[in-house]
């Protein structure tokens, strides 16, 4: 076997997400078909590159050295690609964002004609990915999420801006479950429950989750991750499951948001743009944009507004 692309990012990827089994997910693979890959890749580099440690598995030193090339080459063919895009005419710029709810309302209102660029818009479902991609130059520019207070490490060169400090995030659960009635949830009281996780899983959003519920008393049962979005509202509808959301989120017939006390969960909405390929100005229209998408839905649910009211440090500043 001979060492290939795709196996240089799986030896890249498993050592970001410190474990087989979050960098199986970000793959969308499974950890024992990533697992049997790297027996392949580790019988073709002569020994072993990970080994277990106090925190998950660590590089050895010849997976140091293989890193450092993978890292190499990696950079190289992203740059070429990038290096490529940019000589041709009409270059769009290129922007990579997570699922939010601000996104639909982004879209509408990005234009950056004055500028006298288009803009072309990627849906990813990991943050790892946007990062990694914005480093390299494959996106101008990604707009995502941070949860609690996990900070998303960007590359050099990069310019990054607060959207949204902070927001509530509730819960989303079927109109026939029996706390639907209520108008503020306790977390303690889903400890019976069977949760849709968060689709990014490398924004601090599952560790906030699990850290909140052991705090109200129980480990969530985490059962389904499902990028499609309507897919999670049926299976919430159905009863089978609830979920974190966040609290601008539209109402979804068979669902109802309610707000948790105490506001265990936070989110915080940023954008980043790489200051080569971005000006100034069109950093601050894309900004501008994302605020006024954000304002648009906090309406979308009354407890929101009464919160969003009487938090005017969670408000986002044009400046």
């Amino acid at each position: 076997m001979q060492l290939e692309l795709r196996h240089l990012q799986a030896v890249c990827r498993i050592a970001e997400a410190g474990s087989l089994g979050a960098a199986a997910r970000r793959l969308g693979v499974s950890q024992p078909a990533l697992s049997a890959q790297l027996r392949r890749i580790e019988r073709v580099t002569g020994g072993e590159l990970f080994v277990r440690g106090r925190s998950g598995v660590e590089p050895t030193p010849l997976g140091h050295f293989v890193l450092a090339k993978a890292r190499r080459v990696l950079g190289e063919m992203d740059a070429l690609g990038a290096e490529a895009r940019a000589l041709s005419a009409d270059v769009p710029l290129r922007l990579g964002c997570i699922l939010l709810v601000l996104l639909d309302g982004l879209l509408a209102r990005t234009d950056l004609a004055p500028s006298g660029r288009e803009v072309a818009v990627d849906l990813e479902n990991s943050v790892t990915t946007l990062v990694r991609m914005l480093g390299a130059g494959r996106y101008d520019a990604i707009v995502y999420g941070e949860v609690n207070d996990y900070e998303v490490p960007l590359p050099g060169g990069v310019q990054a801006r607060t959207v949204v400090p902070r927001e509530p995030f509730c819960i989303r659960m079927s109109e026939r479950h029996p706390l639907a009635s209520r108008s503020r949830l306790d977390l303690a009281d889903l400890a019976g429950e069977q949760w849709m996780t968060l689709v990014p899983d490398d924004d601090g959003g599952p560790e906030a989750l699990v850290e909140a519920c052991a705090r109200a008393g129980f480990t969530p049962s985490l059962r389904y991750r499902i990028t499609d979005r309507k897919m999670q509202h049926d299976l919430i509808a159905a009863g089978r499951a609830v979920s974190l959301s966040q609290p601008t989120a539209p109402a979804v017939p068979g669902t109802v948001m309610r707000p948790l006390a105490g506001t265990p969960v936070t989110g915080r909405i940023r954008l980043a743009w790489n200051r080569a390929s971005v000006s100034a100005r069109q950093g601050e229209l894309l900004h501008r944009a994302a605020v006024e998408a954000y304002l648009a839905n906090v309406d979308n649910n009354a407890f929101h507004r009464t919160w969003w009211d009487a938090h005017p440090e969670a408000h986002p500043s044009l400046g």
